[in-house]
């Protein structure tokens, strides 16, 4: 039997994770001769792509109202703001393997869902469900592959139906981060459910208990995040215990402070070249910052360390005349590191209102 033009959409709009029972899969046409038995591998993905070749029977009545299959110039289709992937984090080395993919199979195989907009002059479309592949044909169109074309699926979908079925391709893929998705299920919640996490909950099909804390996790503010080398290496259960001890009004201004702190080492060591501060090296420096604080001497307001936790600059004293502060030997710290940790200090001052212009 051939495939339909729906199933693929049907597929990602069901709650099917899964296979689908055999009473819901489409019975393939008989082979000629039995085939070799496939690798587990290949089974696995088998698997995978009965789930997605559901038929709607499970599909609320009226969310597709029309499914078109078309040719498309992806320079005519922009990407929905409601999907948690971030276009800009897109490019050849992340996608090199659907693009080679594509290359071998002669073109995209597996359509991507857009639905028509009437309000950009620039674009006639908008992705729901395939960045990915709309990124990479762009891409081959613009190396050597012009005749490549962005095969898609038109779909009327309100804006709900869009983000569910937009979650429901992105919880499979590793490259969209905890922390894409916990903002996208915030922006979400107040977007298309009225700020009701239970009935969020319930209409992805998720737990409402881990559907929360992503919620907690979306709440944490750019500073801190800026601690990370990068926003995936925010992980949601460290995150959660992150976003619980900023809770706390007397520890988060010292966590505030180590992250700065943080995001100018990294910054440093992106400039040099160096391997950044592992994310479970940042997430120990920020929990136990309030801690840190509360033991150090009240005479030293500030000390800036390395990577290593040695301290190489340290404020000694703050009054009228001016700061006074000790540069430390042995820290490791070279002259560009030393130059940012003055620079970290004179803000950190400058925000706890002691700086020099007062």
């Amino acid at each position: 039997m051939a495939r339909k033009q729906s199933d693929y959409l049907a597929a990602l709009l069901s709650d099917e994770q899964e296979a689908a029972p055999p009473s819901a899969r489409q019975e393939p046409e008989p082979a000629p001769s039995p085939a070799p038995a496939a690798p587990r591998a290949d089974r696995a993905r088998g698997t995978t792509l009965l789930g997605r070749e559901s038929a709607l029977a499970r599909l609320a009545s009226g969310e597709v109202r029309q499914v078109t299959q078309l040719l498309l110039d992806p320079a005519k289709v922009r990407i929905w703001s409601g999907n948690a992937r971030h276009q800009a984090h897109l490019n050849e080395e992340n996608c090199r393997e659907l693009i080679d993919s594509i290359i071998a199979e002669g073109g995209q195989k597996v359509p991507a869902v857009v639905r028509r907009i009437e309000d950009d002059p620039d674009h006639d479309y908008e992705v729901i469900a395939g960045t990915r592949r709309h990124w990479s044909i762009s891409w081959l169109r613009a190396n050597s592959y012009s005749d490549m074309m962005f095969v898609a699926q038109v779909a009327q979908l309100d804006d709900e139906a869009a983000f569910r079925l937009a979650d429901l391709e992105n919880r499979a893929r590793k490259d969209v981060s905890d922390l894409e998705r916990a903002r996208n299920y915030a922006e979400a919640l107040k977007a298309h459910y009225g700020s009701h996490l239970t009935r969020m909950a319930e209409r992805l099909k998720l737990s409402k208990g881990w559907l929360s804390k992503m919620i907690k996790v979306a709440g944490i503010a750019d500073g801190i995040i800026d601690a990370f080398a990068s926003p995936a290496d925010v992980q949601l259960k460290p995150a959660y215990s992150l976003a619980q001890a900023l809770d706390d009004q007397k520890a988060a201004p010292a966590i505030g402070a180590e992250a700065h702190r943080l995001a100018s080492e990294q910054r440093a060591l992106r400039v040099a070249g160096a391997s950044p501060i592992p994310a479970a090296e940042v997430l120990k420096r920020l929990l136990d910052a309030p801690r840190v604080a509360q033991s150090a001497p009240k005479e030293q307001p500030f000390t800036w360390n390395t990577r290593h936790g040695r301290p190489a600059l340290t404020v000694q004293s703050v009054n009228r005349q001016g700061i006074t502060i000790r540069l430390h030997a042995g820290s490791g710290a070279d002259m560009d590191m030393l130059a940012t940790a003055l620079r970290d200090t004179l803000e950190h001052l400058e925000r706890q209102g002691m700086g020099l212009q007062r």
